[in-house]
């Protein structure tokens, strides 16, 4: 079993928000493949299902942004399942918006969701980063990063879910590079 984990914050007021994109990947992934119900645990929101052979876990921590660690770390615990079972989506400032990464363990540069995953399970766990972009001054980071996408980014945005969510199955069998680079081709096709 792989755990599967998008960061946001609760509520509709954050929906759309730039730092609720991992949760949006979830989302998609969960209704792409046709997972089972929303289920309240972990305190967060679950949903199981298969990619291929492999049985995952989607969750979305209740907890705040800057709590959901202990969400993740609940759900590590209860199966008793290593770091390297865990995959963390999530926003990134430091990629062009839409942009695809993944990478194992590192920093958590300045993200709080990160850090409180970090402190409660390790750092060393899969991270696919989801690029929203830099506003250009750090001063504007914090509306950037809690503000909406624009109207005009709703199609990238689109584009860019619906290549996660067709690929996804290459992360569910650790095949990092090939995820990536088919989603830079879904997303070339587009452009």
């Amino acid at each position: 079993m792989q755990i599967w984990v998008g960061l946001g914050n609760p509520g509709p007021r954050y929906a759309m928000h730039r730092h609720n994109v991992g949760f949006m990947a979830c989302d998609l992934i969960a209704d792409m493949h046709d997972f089972g119900p929303v289920q309240k645990r972990f305190q967060g929101w679950t949903q199981e299902g298969r990619l291929g052979a492999e049985k995952i876990l989607l969750l979305k921590p209740a907890t705040f942004m800057n709590e959901s660690g202990r969400a993740v770390g609940d759900a590590l615990r209860f199966y008793k399942l290593p770091i390297d079972a865990l995959t963390v989506f999530h926003d990134e400032l430091d990629l062009a918006p839409f942009k695809i990464k993944v990478k194992i363990g590192g920093g958590h540069a300045g993200h709080n969701g990160l850090r409180s995953i970090d402190s409660h399970c390790g750092p060393e766990f899969r991270r696919v980063r989801i690029g929203i972009g830099h506003p250009g001054h750090k001063d504007r980071v914090h509306g950037h990063v809690l503000g909406n996408y624009a109207k005009s980014e709703i199609d990238g945005l689109t584009d860019m879910l619906a290549a996660i969510g067709a690929e996804a199955h290459w992360l569910a069998t650790g095949d990092n590079a090939r995820f990536m680079s088919e989603i830079a081709l879904r997303q070339q096709a587009t452009d």
